[in-house]
């Protein structure tokens, strides 16, 4: 996902109401995230669908390696060698 750029990106809440559509397809065409202000202050931020989706699956796979190292610093890791060979065992099943 595109960063946001202050100058293009940053909308009062009162302009997007007015323009629902046009900033719609904004975000469809730059996929760059969206940030509404309410007197002043950021109050949402505004995503393309697919740039939400992309960013759901990279917070599950970065879950999941946080899961890993815990379960890792906690001793319930396997070696490596041995995660290999389970691996292979289920492939050749």
């Amino acid at each position: 996902m595109s960063r946001v750029r202050v100058d293009e990106d940053i909308r009062p809440l009162s302009e997007f109401r007015a323009r629902v559509a046009t900033f719609v397809k904004q975000l469809q065409e730059n996929r760059r995230p969206m940030v509404l202000t309410q007197r002043g202050r950021a109050v949402a931020v505004l995503v393309d669908v697919h740039e939400y989706e992309k960013m759901q699956e990279r917070l599950e796979i970065l879950e999941e390696v946080y899961k890993a190292e815990e379960q890792i610093a906690s001793g319930d890791g396997i070696a490596h060698e041995d995660a290999k060979a389970r691996v292979l065992s289920g492939l050749a099943r």
